[in-house]
């Protein structure tokens, strides 16, 4: 039989997943994820081990070989997508460094991220889009390896998350110009290595021959391994390709620029992005992606924590998941009664999360909506922000876990003042690994219409209650800018 199946392989910052799909159709007939368990460590550490990663990704290709059964040779083509940033170091014997990987929501570099953009923030933005910032790979390693790492032989080597996926499966590494660039390390205007990156993050001898080759997504990179298919269960010698940072693989997977959309992420990180063309002054957001396109850019508003923040009171609150915070939340009015929550658990930037206006009378559904409010006015903010530079972010699209909470995606439609789509599969991000697979091997589309496109629909606002988001939206962003001498006083009192 004709190969005709794809897989996308999606490690993200709190699981990793398998998609299998039918080239022709797009239909899903294989699906499995494992959590990737993070040890929280003093002063905002973030990790997982190298065991965990290996377990986890054999055990989800090995379960999707499982359901595939009989069909299994009939696997053509393997793409893999990932969070963005932190640190993957492998060392001479091309292992990660401590037997670790560091998440980019890790904030122990986070002083020495602020000192460089002190420095350094302006002239790096005009040349790689965007300013130091603590879960960049440079940073990190400078600040937990030492300036000195590539001199003494600590880091041979750094990828990317999805590229250590591609380095277990096929031996290679490699990387593409999309993670790279968000990592603050491809010149915008050339598209190339930016060696004055690599010096500002004071690690002698670290440059562009650390990382992998820059290589187009959708371009294979290597086939699978007699070894690694032993594991798995699939056969060997399947291609392998380049795939791209998660939330681009996911703007594939709707194909959000051909639709002219904008998307929001509700996912461990707060992102709100659209691609655009360039734009001359280069608008004031958070970054500026140049992810291989000449014409085009992926414009960025960010912040490390979105239904991290949900996820944290979970666990405060000893409720089982999100959607049980989120039931909690909704048997609240909005506004939670004067209760407000910063949603920054994860910190950056010098911000810190808590709740103003704490008050005896205020319960755990209080609280419960006070965070759940404040997420979702959070990506409001960052998006009302890219349209403030002129980018087209009137029509969005909702992805990420919380998408497939009508009621987080509706209070989003309702500060923003208008209907949304929502992409209800969580594994946009699998999908649109696939998709690059596919279009390793010439086969099948990413345009309008395309079988391999995720589904969406359309959630609308609560016209009812509009003046009451409006206002909720005005004091929140209010407290917001209030807050921020506060957060220069925390930061600075901290050093």
């Amino acid at each position: 039989m004709k190969p005709n199946i794809l897989i996308g392989i999606d490690m993200g910052s709190s699981s990793l997943k398998a998609l299998a799909l039918e080239a022709g159709s797009g239909r899903s007939i294989a699906l499995s994820r494992m959590p990737l368990p993070h040890d929280r460590l003093p002063a905002g550490g973030c990790e997982v081990g190298a065991t965990a990663i290996r377990a986890a990704l054999t055990h989800v290709l090995r379960d999707v070989a499982h359901q595939l059964g009989e069909r299994v040779t009939e696997v053509r083509a393997i793409g893999c997508t990932g969070h963005g940033a932190g640190l993957y170091a492998l060392d001479a014997r091309n292992e990660l460094v401590g037997g670790r990987a560091v998440a980019s929501t890790d904030q122990r570099a986070d002083t020495r991220a602020r000192s460089l953009s002190l420095g350094h923030g302006e002239a790096l933005f005009a040349d790689v889009g965007c300013r130091p910032w603590p879960g960049q790979p440079t940073v990190i390693a400078a600040e937990l390896l030492g300036t000195d790492a590539v001199q003494r032989g600590a880091v041979h080597r750094l990828l990317f998350a999805k590229d250590y996926l591609g380095f277990l499966l096929t031996g290679e590494i490699a990387t593409d110009a999309s993670d790279a660039s968000t990592a603050g390390l491809v010149s915008i205007a050339t598209g190339t290595w930016s060696q004055a990156a690599f010096d500002a993050s004071g690690i002698a001898e670290l440059g562009p021959h650390v990382f992998g080759p820059l290589v187009p997504s959708g371009e294979v990179i290597g086939r699978l391994r007699p070894s690694e298919a032993a594991l798995c269960g699939l056969p060997a010698g399947i291609p392998v390709a380049m795939g791209a940072i998660d939330l681009l693989a996911s703007m594939t997977a709707i194909c959000a620029e051909g639709r002219g959309r904008a998307v929001s992420v509700f996912g461990t990180w707060c992102v709100n992005a659209v691609i655009g063309p360039v734009i001359e002054p280069r608008p004031a957001v958070a970054a500026v992606v140049n992810f291989g396109r000449d014409d085009k850019r992926l414009y960025m508003e960010n912040s490390p924590s979105s239904m991290a923040n949900i996820a944290w009171l979970a666990g405060v609150l000893g409720l089982p998941d999100a959607r049980a915070v989120v039931d909690l939340a909704m048997s609240v009015p909005l506004g939670a009664g004067g209760l407000r929550f910063l949603p920054f658990v994860n910190g950056g930037g010098g911000v810190t999360a808590g709740f103003v206006g704490l008050k005896s009378h205020h319960t755990r559904g209080d609280m419960a909506r006070a965070v759940v409010d404040a997420v979702a006015a959070l990506h409001a903010r960052h998006t009302a922000r890219l349209a403030a530079c002129g980018l087209p972010v009137s029509a969005s699209t909702v992805l990420g876990g919380g998408a497939s909470d009508t009621r987080l995606v509706r209070l989003l439609a309702s500060f923003l003042g208008h209907p949304v789509e929502r992409c209800a599969d969580d594994e946009t991000g699998a999908r649109g690994a696939a998709i690059y697979a596919a279009m390793s091997q010439g086969i099948g589309h990413a345009g309008e219409g395309s079988a391999l496109l995720a589904p969406c629909d359309t959630v609308e606002p609560d016209a009812a209650q509009a003046r009451a988001h409006a206002d909720f939206n005005a004091g929140f962003n209010e407290l917001i800018d209030t807050m921020s001498p506060v957060f220069s006083h925390l930061s600075g009192g901290s050093r």
